[in-house]
């Protein structure tokens, strides 16, 4: 099979990783979660007490400690230096702040060329804010995933109470909202739909009805016997 490219955008909570991680079994191919690597950057942060304005700080951690993936039965695991942080990159603190750590352009440029040299030879699933208007503007496929504040709230508490993370709904939905705006409106590569990108609401959709629409998609654009 033909080894192309899958660019998924959108914010927060839209179902991004979830739909990622099930095409790139289905194909085969490399699952790659961006937002896991910047979460890295933030979680780095905290640890080393760097300021979330210092960019040339939150660079020399990168250089630091190399953020790297590994599968498992359980699923992806993510490392900085050898370190699990699966776990810890999911914390509330991580979460409020990596929009501002992942606003800085020199961040954004080290871990974008890390994102390019794994999807260099094709065959890569990868999900973000800027995959098809930045990291992967040649993607064979891209896809742009929305759906409703209220829905991705609900969906990001339910994963909280998941794993034992105590949260309160609409506190929630307000630190959502922040992130939406502060996502899409930081002066080096926003979040927005790339204009080749197929947009897909995915409010009131399960799980299974996404990675099909997604695969319809696939077919259209590249093969009938993906679908």
């Amino acid at each position: 099979m033909e080894k192309f490219n899958i660019a998924i955008d959108g914010p927060a909570s839209s179902g991004k990783s979830t739909v990622a991680k099930i095409l790139a079994k289905d194909y085969g191919f490399i699952y790659t979660d961006t937002g896991a690597m910047y979460r890295s950057v933030t979680y780095l942060a905290i640890k080393h007490q760097v300021a979330f304005d210092d960019e040339m700080g939150l660079v020399n951690l990168i250089a630091k400690y190399p953020i790297t993936f590994s599968q498992s039965p359980a699923g992806q695991l993510v490392f900085c230096d050898g370190e699990d942080v699966t776990q810890a990159v999911r914390s509330p603190e991580v979460t409020n702040n990596v929009s501002e750590v992942s606003a800085h352009a020199k961040v954004r440029e080290e871990l974008v060329r890390q994102q390019q040299k794994i999807a260099k030879d094709g065959g890569v699933v990868m999900d973000g804010r800027d995959i098809g208007t930045q990291v992967l503007p040649d993607a064979r496929v891209k896809i742009f995933l929305v759906a409703s504040v209220d829905e991705r709230a609900q969906r990001r508490y339910s994963e909280n109470l998941e794993k034992g993370i105590p949260t309160d709904l609409e506190t929630l939905k307000k630190e959502i909202q922040q992130r939406d705006y502060l996502d899409s409106h930081r002066e080096v590569s926003p979040l927005k739909q790339a204009k080749d990108a197929v947009l897909i609401d995915t409010t009131g959709m399960g799980i299974d009805d996404v990675v099909a629409a997604i695969k319809k998609v696939v077919a259209d654009q590249v093969d009938p016997a993906l679908a």
